[in-house]
């Protein structure tokens, strides 16, 4: 018989969690032997209950579920990735795929699609919803630096620039360069269309 496959399931969401478990809990060969509502509680999870597969959501508290994949592929080289989504957005399948993600799927994916995604990546293959890939394609790079990605992040919630300059440890000047060639690379009229622009594209 072959072996059971270990997977740890990250999801803040307690009902998708649970169903999530209940299906994948019908498969004889997978077991979900660890389960996390946060991303910054994915590494140690996943080194204690030395798991095969981690599946991750990527909008999470802590840590998204694409740093949480980073930090894992870092730190645990072997273990095998899933990004699960509720958001189909180009920008987040390169994220992911940079991050060191084996597989990338949408969660309203038939349930028989995730568990042979699990069965596929242990099998050293990487497996991409084709709607998707066929989007980033089509949608090419992310235009954003890190920096100006930081800086738009952190602009996010409102902050004057006075106020990002001190959290950021920049100028004022600077994080006003920073936002004004982010939002000329948007083509946005403000920082907070070009916020909504970069999110809506998978790009922060």
């Amino acid at each position: 018989m072959s072996r059971t496959i270990k997977v740890l399931l990250a999801e803040d969401q307690s009902m998708v969690r649970e169903a999530l478990v209940a299906l994948l809990g019908l498969e004889p060969d997978i077991d979900v032997v660890a389960q996390v509502a946060r991303g910054d509680e994915v590494l140690a999870a996943a080194r204690e209950h030395d798991v095969d597969v981690a599946l991750l959501d990527i909008e999470m508290p802590g840590q998204t579920g694409i740093e949480a994949a980073a930090e894992l592929h870092r730190e645990i080289p072997g273990l095998k990735l899933v990004i699960l989504t509720t958001f189909g957005r180009p920008g987040y399948l390169r994220s992911a795929m940079e991050s060191g993600a084996d597989a990338f799927l949408v969660k309203d994916a038939p349930a028989a699609q995730l568990a042979a995604a699990v069965r596929k990546v242990l099998a050293g293959e990487r497996v991409i919803d084709p709607t998707l890939a066929a989007a980033a394609l089509a949608e090419g790079a992310n235009p954003l630096t890190d920096r100006e990605r930081e800086v738009l992040r952190a602009a996010a919630d409102g902050s004057t620039n006075a106020e990002l300059a001190k959290a950021l440890h920049l100028s004022q000047g600077t994080v006003r360069n920073y936002l004004s060639t982010a939002i000329q690379k948007l083509t946005a009229r403000n920082r907070a269309e070009a916020v909504r622009i970069a999110r809506e594209k998978g790009w922060l």
